[in-house]
């Protein structure tokens, strides 16, 4: 397992498990499991006592918040980059009793560019959407939509602030 861990991890990571005392195996598990599965604490924490390893779901709470973030920007920069044609949509879904707006950008293999949850569907929204993927994945060729009044604007407004040229980037 010590060739996994030199393999997997990075120096940021080594600082954030550098105070940390349980295997690397048992965080990694425990942080996965929360985040993957809609598990509460106390469930991975008694997950765990089952298998014999007795965490605390406060330990396992402290692990994601650490862990997390680092792990998001070490997956993102493995991510395959995506294509340059994009199909951009929202829906609304409820979260937890209230309506919220999932946008979601896909390319043309159906990869996903981004996909970030909102109280709102406005220009506001979709431009901070937008200018998220942009600066993660860069300019597209062509972005797809359905023509929303939100999404129409906040395409026009990037291009307008970023002095895109039209024919490098068009709806």
């Amino acid at each position: 397992m010590l060739d996994f861990r030199k393999s997997l991890i990075n120096s940021t990571l080594n600082k954030v498990l550098q105070r940390l005392h349980y295997p690397l195996e048992v965080m990694l598990t425990c942080v996965r499991w929360y985040v993957a599965y809609p598990l509460s604490l106390r469930l991975v924490e008694e997950m765990m006592q089952e298998r014999g390893v007795f965490v605390d779901h406060s330990t396992v709470h402290r692990w994601a918040i650490k862990m997390l973030p680092v792990l998001a920007s070490i997956f993102r920069r493995r991510k395959h980059p995506v294509g340059r044609s994009w199909r951009m949509d929202e829906t609304y879904i409820k979260v937890a009793g209230q309506w919220k707006y999932l946008y979601r950008a896909v390319d043309r293999v159906g990869d996903t560019v981004d996909f970030p949850l909102t109280a709102k569907r406005d220009l506001a929204a979709a431009r901070r959407f937008l200018e998220r993927a942009i600066n993660l994945h860069d300019v597209p060729e062509k972005i797809t939509i359905d023509k929303s009044g939100a999404n129409t604007a906040a395409i026009e407004s990037v291009k307008a602030d970023a002095c895109v040229d039209q024919g490098e980037f068009s709806l």
